[in-house]
């Protein structure tokens, strides 16, 4: 069967407790579901989430035998990581990266994304919507 990964970076596992205002109420649980309904038959969805940077690189290189394509929500790492940007760099296939705040409209630091020099497709603002934007997105460049 052919996977999707959804990786998540830190914090993310608080979800609907973290900064409701700015995260909402939807949990890691729900962004789940939501790429489920947004994927196709004969997809499956891979979500995973750490706080750990080199656990984020080691499910990238397993993305290179197993993934057809990566939503990546690197958290605050999209600001400062070039290991993941590299581990990125050495993924062949498709990568979106989704933030749920627009962070153009946040603090200045986090108008910066190394995660972007890599990605096909930058999502932010939009929620947790965002994500299945991006499966719906991954599916069509799949198929």
């Amino acid at each position: 069967m052919t996977q999707i990964h959804v990786l998540n970076g830190p914090n993310l596992n608080l979800l609907g407790k973290r900064e409701p205002e700015i995260y909402g109420a939807a949990t890691l649980e729900d962004v789940e579901a939501l790429c489920r309904s947004a994927c196709a038959e004969g997809i499956d969805i891979r979500l995973r989430q750490s706080n750990h940077e080199g656990q984020l690189i080691d499910w990238i290189h397993d993305a290179r035998e197993t993934a057809a394509g990566i939503v990546i929500n690197p958290g605050a790492y999209t600001h400062t990581s070039i290991a993941i940007l590299d581990a990125l760099n050495a993924y062949a296939g498709p990568v979106v990266e989704v933030h749920i705040s627009n962070v153009h409209k946040r603090e200045s630091f986090r108008h910066v994304s190394y995660v972007s020099l890599r990605a096909d497709g930058v999502i932010a603002g939009l929620g947790v919507e965002g994500y299945a934007a991006a499966v719906r997105y991954l599916v069509q460049r799949i198929r």
